[in-house]
């Protein structure tokens, strides 16, 4: 049985959330480099000592908004997972849905973009750990799709962390300015359809998907 919150735990987290907010607010204006501890307590009106309390560090604040910044994106992806009908289409929905929000934040939150891209570089376990949740999206729409017969046999999780590797230069924030030639969105997807592809129940060529130029997913996913 779960135990309800105390009134002191309650308040707690709601402070915790505005800091957070202050911190996104500020990340987004002046970007986090020029922002310091005192800017973000100051604008949630407390002192700094006051706000060390909640995250001992600078860096525990970082980790904390770019926690709340990739739980937008991995929210994002599990509705999309929702949305199709086949294997192909949820994975398609998933990835489309990933590359839009980074594609977004990147156009119009440059800065918290930034910080986003700082974190993955780093290794982060915001990170690592959003990572781990997509690729345990994957190896799950990857399972249901073998059950149906849609996808073809093997180790679920030796062919999401296949896909995500195909898919990185869609998927991964750091990558999102690159120039590097690659093929369309829709090209690789549905190269990676036919991959997947249980060739007795799925025609390959017959998988259409939208075309995005975009980028994210962290190496780290498959590692072990």
């Amino acid at each position: 049985m779960l135990k309800a919150q105390t009134p002191r735990r309650v308040g707690s987290s709601c402070t915790r959330e505005r800091i957070v907010q202050a911190a996104i607010r500020l990340y987004r204006e002046i970007g986090y480099r020029k922002t310091t501890v005192a800017d973000v307590a100051r604008d949630v009106s407390m002192s700094p000592a006051n706000l060390y309390r909640f995250y001992p560090s600078r860096r525990a604040l970082e980790e904390a908004v770019v926690t709340e910044l990739l739980e937008e994106v991995s929210a994002a992806a599990a509705s999309a997972a929702r949305t199709g009908r086949s294997g192909l289409e949820r994975l398609n929905a998933i990835f489309r849905a990933i590359t839009r929000m980074h594609e977004d934040r990147l156009a119009n939150n440059v800065r918290l973009h930034d910080l986003v891209v700082a974190a993955g570089q780093a290794n982060w376990p915001a990170s690592l750990s959003r990572a781990d949740r997509l690729r345990g999206v994957v190896q799950s729409v990857i399972a249901a799709g073998q059950a149906g017969g849609e996808f073809r046999a093997g180790s679920p999780m030796a062919l999401a962390c296949c896909l995500l590797d195909a898919m990185d230069a869609y998927l991964n924030p750091s990558r999102i300015k690159a120039t590097a030639v690659r093929p369309a969105f829709n090209e690789m997807m549905s190269f990676c359809a036919g991959a997947l592809g249980n060739a007795a129940s799925v025609n390959a060529e017959s998988f259409q998907v939208t075309s995005i130029g975009a980028d994210l997913r962290s190496k780290s996913a498959c590692r072990t």
